[in-house]
């Protein structure tokens, strides 16, 4: 368009750029304009902004009125500027079209208004959103402990404690599959977008508006690392428009790889993981670059909703959520579809721990305080080897809450605890109260209580080594020393007797005159030596057992002496690995043998008196065994310490409150509780060492007795999870298929995996008391059942046969079809008159 000259204003003056149109306002006579007119030129307006700003200088002093008349001057200039007068000329032509047909069509004027109104609106909160940027925002990981997963003797990861943080993994590194499948189910055109797939947003819209409700989300990748990155989790308008304009900032700034392998490193994968190499490791116990097709699918699947979906909790949710990610993969061309059907053929499956069972929870608290006195606190996540044996740790929790359901309450008995060592000081079990959910505190390591006649085994030990002998003679009659007078249970007086006699049957007032003629320092320093690390007073009481011990203190003395050793120490840790480096590994050695050998045969003569005609009678086992029974004044402690074969186990019940129970004494409830451990675990022991005898190979070297041994089941375990449906592989003749899972009990002969109902082999169950006890023992633990004859199930828990385990603890009668080993474990029970058979 070809430069117009101005049109001339109103009393002949030109239009300058901003003159609308319109009449110019009066002069006043001294020429001073009564207001700014809408037409008025810019060198007039400029002139009054000049007038103005003089006078406001005249009130602010002469430097300001230098510089007001010197800003007069050059605004003057420019208003008289040829160029401004013909920018100004322009501009109105320009307009003048506009303004014209907007007067015609007053709707326009107010529509172009409010859009520009808007554009202005947006563009003003956008920059708010950016200005008000949180400087510690996006998702925050609380400071944790490395992550320690736990693993029993024979290698079978049960526990984990802590929150496995696993490696940051490099764009290099990120596994080829992993990557394919998240950007399959999460953002299928990350690497065509630049931040924003509004494509996504669209497609989300319209699935949700179909669903009736949000089923589906339209964040790419690189927003969603973004909000974990930098912002909030708040679902505003704000955080939305930061998330985008970051997104596209980020995508300007790091090539694709890289904002996929941030992503991966800081994604949540639910069980308190965050990142692909931790989740890798605390489900699969394998890091990220080791997953297979099917683990990386479920990894994948998880990140949309890792509370709901964990492993660990979600099996059946995490594969259903596999499977869709192995159909995205397909459809966006990753893989192919035989491919995803062998994936979903053979589905991840979960190798870490899912919930530690709740009784390990007492010697898991223990070995993590092993650990960091080994390690101290180190910043990767470490896997200990440690000593517990399974089988024993269940039959350990099931004997004693057993007698604790069954006699607690008459008896006025609340708590009890168990350890059970190998001779070496290897702990097998350790039960530290009824119920670690109520009670974290730990009676075998942290409860110091009297114990009572269990003390006699240092007095009388101190004596055989200052030439004492079983078979020598001391007078059981009332004794006094200085205003003490000790007596004896019932308050009789046997007379002349052995020290093996007194021994036995825990005769106070030789204990005393043995403790008087030996020294008490000497019998404190024999305690000393044999572990016992508590306050000793130098006390004529402390014969009696006045001063206060643990239950693992006591153990390990009498360990000691069944070993012939000079000391036994207690551990539960074997050995300690971070990811590929070995942190510890305990020394092969054995305990130094005792330098007073025949005092220790001594010794073993009078433990061994205790069971066969003393106070321990009720502890009788089938094989050779000694031990010691204490009791405390009014009954507050009850105890049990003694040997059999290649265990020694410590038992103690009472009160934490210190309450008296009712009459129970150490020979009672506590020998009860270690004969059913005992008569158990040496069964099962036996049954494995029989399995361990066929497998060995020539040249092999021999394990040593206090070795925990592997754990083989008596019925194959294969893994298969009762509710992924059946398996050709694992089915009988009759179509049956293997299952495996946590059953609910019908009755003690029948269980329930999830509808599928499953009769027990030889057990003719009972309902009510018996299958509530049942149904707590089997809670939240794993029960493999495999097809036998009949239609009947054979059933294994943690290794042991489950038909057995209810037959031998009393909860059912032997059926038609029981074996000749499960009629000998109803047999058994019957004998011990525990159960149904206690009536």
């Amino acid at each position: 368009m070809s430069e117009q000259p101005p049109e001339p204003g109103p009393e002949g003056r030109s239009r300058d750029w901003l003159d609308l149109g319109g009449a110019a306002k009066p002069v006043d006579p001294q020429g001073a304009p009564q207001g700014t007119p809408r037409g008025a030129p810019a060198a007039g307006r400029f002139a009054g902004l000049s007038r103005a700003a003089a006078g406001f200088g005249a009130r602010i002093g002469p430097a300001a009125r230098s510089g007001f008349a010197r800003a007069r001057a050059g605004a003057a200039g420019l208003a008289a500027h040829p160029a401004t007068r013909r920018a100004a000329a322009a501009t109105a032509a320009a307009w003048r079209p506009a303004a014209a047909f907007a007067r015609r069509v007053p709707w326009l004027r107010m529509t172009a208004g409010a859009a520009v109104l808007l554009v202005g609106l947006v563009l003003a909160y956008t920059l708010y959103a950016l200005v008000t940027l949180p400087v510690n925002g996006g998702l925050t990981v609380e400071p944790t402990a490395s992550a320690l997963v736990v693993r029993a003797a024979d290698g079978q990861a049960f526990a984990t404690r802590g929150v496995i943080k696993g490696a940051k993994l490099s764009p290099k590194e990120v596994p080829p599959v992993l990557a394919k499948a998240i950007v399959a189910i999460e953002d299928r055109r990350f690497y065509e977008h630049h931040g924003i797939d509004l494509r996504g947003l669209l497609r989300a819209a319209v699935r949700n508006a179909a669903a009736g409700g949000t089923r589906e989300g339209g964040s790419t990748l690189t927003q969603q690392l973004v909000r974990m990155s930098y912002l909030s989790q708040d679902r505003t308008l704000k955080r939305k428009v930061q998330e985008a304009v970051l997104s596209l900032w980020l995508e300007s700034q790091l090539p694709k790889d890289e904002i996929l392998t941030r992503y991966l490193n800081a994604a949540y994968f639910g069980a308190g993981v965050y990142g692909a190499d931790a989740a890798a490791q605390r489900y699969f116990g394998k890091p990220a670059k080791d997953l297979t097709l099917s683990e990386a699918a479920m990894l994948a699947g998880l990140v949309r909703a890792p509370s709901q979906l964990a492993p660990h909790r979600n099996l059946d949710g995490a594969r259903g959520r596999a499977a869709q990610v192995l159909d995205a993969m397909v459809e966006t061309g990753a893989i192919t579809a035989k491919e995803a059907e062998a994936a979903k053929g053979a589905p991840a499956t979960v190798r870490v721990p899912t919930e530690t069972p709740v009784g390990t929870n007492y010697f898991v608290d223990n070995v993590a305080d092993s650990v960091r006195g080994l390690i101290g606190t180190g910043p990767a996540d470490a896997t200990v080897r440690t000593t517990l044996d399974l089988t024993l740790q269940n039959i350990a929790e099931s004997v004693i809450a057993r007698r604790l359901d069954q006699d607690g309450e008459r008896r006025k008995v609340s708590q009890g605890a168990l350890v059970a060592m190998a001779p070496d000081g290897a702990i097998l079990a350790m039960v530290g109260g009824r119920d670690y959910a109520d009670s974290q505190f730990n009676r075998v390591t942290q409860a110091k209580r009297q114990p009572g006649s269990l003390f006699k085994l240092f007095v009388y030990l101190t004596a055989l080594q200052q030439g004492y002998r079983p078979d020598s003679t001391m007078v059981d009659r009332p004794t006094q020393i200085g205003e003490w007078e000790p007596e004896n249970y019932g308050g009789r007086y046997r007379g002349a007797v052995t020290l093996r006699s007194a021994f036995a049957h825990s005769i106070n007032t030789v204990a005393v005159q043995l403790a008087e003629a030996v020294g008490i320092p000497a019998v404190i320093e024999t305690a000393r030596g044999l572990g016992i690390a508590s306050e000793l007073p130098n006390l004529p009481s402390l014969a009696l057992g006045s001063a206060e011990t643990t239950l693992l203190e006591i153990t390990r003395a009498y360990a000691a002496v069944a070993a012939g050793a000079e000391t036994v120490e207690p551990y539960g840790v074997r050995q300690i690995l971070a990811r590929d480096q070995t942190l510890y590994t305990r020394p092969q050695t054995a305990p130094t043998p005792a330098h007073d050998q025949a005092a220790r045969t001594g010794m073993l003569d009078l433990l061994s008196a205790v069971i066969r005609e003393g106070t321990g009678k009720n502890a009788r086992v089938s094989v050779p065994a000694g031990g010691k029974t204490g009791t405390t004044q009014d009954s507050r402690d009850a105890w049990f310490v003694g040997f059999a074969g290649d265990l020694v186990v410590g038992v103690w019940l009472g009160n934490d409150d210190n309450s008296p129970m009712a009459g129970v004494t150490g020979g009672d409830m506590p020998a009860l509780i270690w004969h059913d451990f005992v008569t158990q675990a040496l069964a099962a022991r036996a049954k494995v060492g029989k399995s361990e005898a066929g497998k060995a190979q020539p040249g092999r070297p021999e394990a040593a007795r206090s070795a925990p041994m592997p754990q083989t089941a008596s019925i194959a375990e294969p893994d298969i999870d009762p509710r992924a449906g059946p398996d050709p592989a694992g089915r009988d003749l009759a179509g049956r298929p293997v299952l495996r899972g946590s059953p609910a009990v019908v009755d003690t002969g029948t269980l329930d995996f999830d509808g599928r109902t499953v009769r027990l082999t030889g057990v003719e169950g009972l309902s009510g008391r018996n299958a509530r006890e049942l149904g707590r023992y089997l809670r939240r633990r794993d029960v493999a059942c495999a097809p036998a004859e009949g239609g009947a199930y054979r059933c294994s828990l943690d290794g042991q046969d489950l038909s057995e385990l209810i037959l031998f603890n009393g909860g059912g009668r032997a059926s038609a079809d029981a074996t000749p080993d499960l009629l000998a474990a109803e047999e058994q029970a019957r004998s011990n008159r525990i159960g149904i058979w206690r009536r």
